[in-house]
Order: C-alpha cells, then sequence, then structure tokens
C-alpha cells in the first residue's frame, strides 16, 4: 500500500509596510520551500496602525503576481494588518494556517513598540485565533535595508516552530534582528520587554497657506537596565526573541486590590 503524501504546512505572511516591501519579500524568499506560502498584505504602508480594524468602511481584496517568480500567492487588501489576517483565515484559506508570519518589518519593534507596531498585531490576531506566529524586525528603516541575516535567522526560527509538536496555544514571538552582517550576530536570546519609552514632543509648523500643522518626534528611553531585555539584547549583538501574550491583566495588582472590601 503507498504511503500517503506528506501535506506541507501553510504559513500565511502579511506585514505592516505593504505587500511590495523589500522585508514582506526577504521573508517570502527565505521561507518559501518550507511551505505552502500564501501572502495577505496590505496595499499601502499601516506603520503604526497597532490592532486596528476597519469597521466603518468595504475592504477590497486584489490578487497579485508580485511573488509569481517564487511561486507563492498573494493578495493585496485595502485594510489594515490585522484586517489581513482576518481576511485570510475567513475568505482566502478557508481555515487556520499552520504559522502565520508577520514582517520582515523595516525598523525595530522592541520594547514599548510593541503596542504601537501594526507588524506585531497582525502576528497578535493570529496568536488569538489559536494559530503560532512570529513577527519578524530588523533594526534598520531604509527601504533597500540589507536583509541577508535576517533571512537566515527567520528561516531557522520557523523551522524550529514547524517542527514543534505541540506549540503553546497562543504562541506568538516578536524577533528583532540587529542591522548587522550574520557573522557579527551573536546569536539569539530569549528576553523579556524593556521598560523603555519615547520622550515625546509635537514640533509645530506651518503649511504653504500659514496654518498649523504638527509631527510627532521624539527620543527613545529605556529605563531598564536589566541584561535580559530586548534592548540590551540588541545593543550587544544579538538577535531578541520575546515570548508575548494579549492577555494585559495586571495580575499582582488583580490580587492587592481582591483584598479590599469595595471589590468584594
Amino acid at each position: 500500500m503507498a504511503k500517503a503524501k506528506k501535506q506541507l504546512p501553510v504559513i500565511l505572511i502579511t506585514n505592516d509596510d505593504d505587500i511590495t516591501a523589500k522585508g514582506i519579500r526577504s521573508l517570502v524568499e527565505a521561507v518559501q520551500d518550507l511551505g505552502k506560502v500564501v501572502v495577505v498584505a496590505p496595499n499601502t504602508p499601516q506603520s503604526g496602525m497597532g490592532h486596528a480594524i476597519t469597521i466603518g468602511s468595504p475592504l477590497r481584496m486584489n490578487k497579485m503576481d508580485i511573488f509569481k517568480d517564487l511561486g507563492v500567492e498573494a493578495w493585496q487588501t485595502s485594510g489594515t494588518p490585522v484586517d489581513c489576517v482576518k481576511l485570510a483565515v475567513d475568505k482566502i484559506l478557508h481555515r487556520r494556517p499552520d504559522i502565520c508570519l508577520s514582517g520582515i518589518n523595516h525598523g525595530a519593534n522592541h520594547s514599548i513598540n510593541v503596542i504601537y507596531s501594526g507588524t506585531m498585531s497582525a502576528a497578535m490576531e493570529a496568536a488569538i485565533e489559536g494559530i503560532p506566529s512570529i513577527g519578524f524586525s530588523l533594526l534598520d528603516y531604509n527601504y533597500d535595508a540589507d536583509f541577508t541575516a535576517a533571512k537566515q535567522i527567520a528561516r531557522k526560527m520557523v523551522m524550529e516552530v514547524l517542527a514543534m509538536k505541540n506549540p503553546d496555544k497562543h504562541f506568538l514571538l516578536n524577533v528583532n534582528i540587529p542591522a548587522l552582517p550574520p557573522e557579527k550576530i551573536k546569536g539569539i536570546k530569549i528576553c523579556k520587554q524593556a521598560y523603555a519609552k519615547y520622550d515625546e514632543d509635537f514640533d509645530e509648523r506651518l503649511d504653504p497657506h500659514g496654518k498649523k500643522y504638527y509631527w510627532l518626534t521624539g527620543e527613545f528611553k529605556n529605563f531598564d537596565k536589566a541584561r535580559d531585555t530586548d534592548v540590551w539584547a540588541l545593543q550587544h549583538n544579538y538577535v531578541s526573541a520575546v515570548p508575548v501574550q494579549f492577555d494585559l491583566t495586571h495580575y499582582t495588582l488583580k490580587k492587592k486590590f481582591e483584598k479590599n472590601k469595595l471589590f468584594q
């Protein structure tokens, strides 16, 4: 009796930089032979969108041949990164993929950036649905950044996760990669999210009509000096990998309030 042909894992890829970004092509190239790859990504840049979804206007999808040379099916949407994941599962795949990959983002998504990141919110949406997910980011904002090392790291990590027999139900990793050649990267460290934030300011300017407008600026400040944070790892030429959860409950504070008569 002939052996049943092993079914290839379905790999969903999305991002927040838009479907034409070099980062998403690099991610597709890194994993194209590891399974059946399907790309569903925004048609315009969606950086900083966080977990936004579209509810007040229609969503549109168009099939693209942008990855035809790689033999990969691709769709662009008018929605947010989270919309892309929802549409992919419900209208394109008609099933949960075996893994969802988001990125490779142009720029850092360490520390507080995970809150604002469209890249990570797409991966988080998949994790909410029980799909093992990884968000990848390269610490280089240049459109034509060198993704050589990022591709190698992404491939290794995806192979590792696909080989897991029973990953956590809501498996989610936030992976940040230094902008270095492969030989300069020391390794991959499992980290915690650093306590860091932006000291923000709004630069006030005038448009050609003399009307005021504002441009968000700010300085990144790290208040966490621990050696097990994502910021520390990246500063010391390691790839940082932070396990992320979407349960935002403050359990220590919850226990404290449980003793308060007001909440009995």
